[in-house]
């Protein structure tokens, strides 16, 4: 629950940072000085890719989100035991020791969105939270291309 709430007020700064920047940017696109204007037109591209980056982001983590329900509902997430820190971080030697494990069965179904989940979830044990996302990437283009 902490994870969303973090996600959500990052989500509404990056909203008020919009706002802001774009009102900043419509100031100077209508202040008529050719330098303001040219100015305002580079501020205004910059709440266009943030707003794009937030959306990319919250759809990501609504994605991974029904996807790690659903394997859930199929009683299919990891049940590996590992000890775990106070912060409810794995403690990385046993997310490297399952790592292999992971990686081999997506080796051996490599179009089997869950195998790439489950990956993901490892690299993540591991501490490698780039390869992680890019597993779950991976799991969710493979599942959206397996629904008829």
């Amino acid at each position: 629950m902490s994870v969303r709430i973090g996600v959500a007020v990052m989500a509404a700064l990056l909203a008020l940072y919009i706002v802001l920047v774009g009102q900043r940017a419509w100031i100077l696109l209508t202040s008529g000085d050719p330098v303001g204007v040219a100015m305002g037109l580079g501020l205004a591209v910059l709440p266009l890719l943030a707003a794009w980056g937030l959306a990319r982001e919250l759809h990501f983590g609504a994605r991974a989100q029904q996807l790690g329900r659903r394997l859930e509902q199929e009683d299919a997430l990891p049940q590996d035991e590992v000890a775990v820190r106070p912060s409810g971080r794995i403690v990385r030697e046993d997310g490297d020791a399952l790592f292999p494990r992971y990686r081999d069965d997506v080796e051996a179904h490599p179009d089997d969105w869950r195998s790439w989940y489950r990956l993901g979830l490892a690299y993540d044990a591991a501490g490698d939270r780039r390869r992680a996302r890019e597993a779950v990437r991976k799991a969710i283009r493979l599942e959206h291309a397996d629904r008829p």
